[in-house]
């Protein structure tokens, strides 16, 4: 996802310039991907956090970081999350959240 403003740190606030709270979000991901910790160029092994993809009606497909795992639903389900957030770095926007949960 393209940046519309800039601004430093993650905050929730940039989140919902994004992404609207109101509107309805799909789990895409079946399985979550790993991040691996990289030091002096090489991967280390060391998983540092997962990540997965989502989509919401007007948008591109973006992925959400979360630093511990967590359990997706099925796919296409309608999820929420926790204390979800953006970073804008560079012309990119990236989400992490603290956990999801599954819309009834």
């Amino acid at each position: 996802m393209k940046t519309h403003t800039r601004k430093n740190g993650y905050s929730v606030n940039t989140a919902n310039e994004y992404i609207n709270p109101n509107q309805a979000i799909h789990c895409l991901s079946v399985e979550l991907e790993s991040q691996i910790k990289f030091k002096d160029g090489q991967p280390t092994g060391e998983i540092i956090a997962y990540k997965a993809w989502f989509s919401q009606k007007g948008l591109p497909p973006f992925t959400v970081k979360f630093e511990s795992e967590v359990k997706l639903p099925s796919y296409m389900t309608l999820v929420q999350f926790e204390n979800l957030q953006a970073c804008e770095v560079g012309f990119n926007v990236y989400f992490k959240a603290d956990n999801l949960k599954e819309v009834k």
